[in-house]
């Protein structure tokens, strides 16, 4: 099962707080076990959504939105794609997890849906096509 994992935005990481040596360290050890352990698909910070956009869609039409964005508690900072058993296993995971900021945070794990979850919309042409895809992508 692959799973992202979203490391949530606070008031210091949209301030363009940067981690300690400490932290980044201990994450470093971190992100090794995920490694180590066959999980660790991909995986990054996100800089301030000041230096983000936004593009709103609304039937054809596209509207860009400069950052910041409000709302912090529902931004993203960082994340990770894992390839795991289950939802247990993320969880045991993310509770190894060195805090990711220097204050409270959370930390949000949302299955991917699998082509399989989409029952009959997937065609023998929508298999080929996503086949084809991943094999481009390296599998991801």
């Amino acid at each position: 099962m692959r799973v992202m994992v979203l490391v949530k935005a606070t008031k210091d990481s949209e301030a363009g707080l940067m981690p300690s040596a400490e932290l980044l360290e201990a994450m470093g050890k971190f992100n090794e076990a995920l490694v180590e352990a066959g999980i660790l698909v991909a995986g990054d910070g996100l800089k301030p959504s000041v230096q983000g956009k936004r593009v709103a869609f609304d039937g054809a039409s596209r509207m860009v939105i400069d950052g910041p964005f409000a709302e912090t508690k529902e931004l993203v900072a960082g994340y990770w794609l894992w390839e795991v058993k289950d939802l247990d296993e993320a969880v045991a995971w993310v509770k190894r997890c060195p805090n990711p900021m220097p204050g409270p945070s959370e930390i949000e794990i949302r299955p991917l849906y699998e082509l399989a979850d989409f029952g009959d919309a997937v065609t023998p042409e929508v298999l080929e096509n996503d086949r084809r895809l991943r094999e481009k992508i390296g599998g991801a």
